[in-house]
């Protein structure tokens, strides 16, 4: 009966966990001005973009490791070495096509505006299914550093 190598236990953790990235609601952020004004015109916009698989190289590398230390547990001697040379292939082989770049398509909206002091503004940003703009709809504009974003003012 084969047992676990704790090596491989180690490492089949590390490289199967989900890695979950850090998300922050109800963070207070700082707003360099708001402006308010009225929807001109609107436009729907969709746009594709390729997602790069940017850890790729890293899969690749962890499956061949992990397919090395899973074929060294079988065979012995020369067998050894082989079976643990096969892993490694099989392994990075089977990493290397798992995830890969992906194609998404992001629905935006394209709003032109005409701010309170008179001047036309031109904003494109993610739509947003719960909030539909109309020519004519009241909004503010929320400029926080980097980025402005347009809501309906209330």
């Amino acid at each position: 009966m084969l047992k676990p190598n704790p090596v491989f236990l180690m490492l089949f953790t590390f490289f199967v966990s989900p890695v979950f990235g850090a998300y922050e609601r109800n963070v207070a952020m700082p707003v360099e001005k708001v402006i308010y004004g009225q929807v001109q015109s609107v436009r729907q916009v969709t746009e594709d973009q390729l997602i790069e698989d940017r850890n790729r190289g890293w899969r690749t590398f962890g499956g061949a490791v992990l397919g090395g230390v899973i074929g060294h547990q079988f065979g012995g001697g020369s067998g050894n070495d082989v079976a643990t040379v096969l892993g490694s292939l099989l392994g990075a082989a089977v990493a290397a096509n798992q995830g890969g770049d992906r194609l998404i398509t992001q629905h935006l909206v394209e709003l032109l505006i005409l701010d309170e002091h008179g001047q036309q503004l031109m904003v494109l940003q993610e739509a947003e299914p719960a909030v539909r703009f109309q020519a004519g709809d009241e909004v503010r504009l929320v400029y926080f550093p980097g980025y402005v974003r347009v809501d309906p003012a209330f």
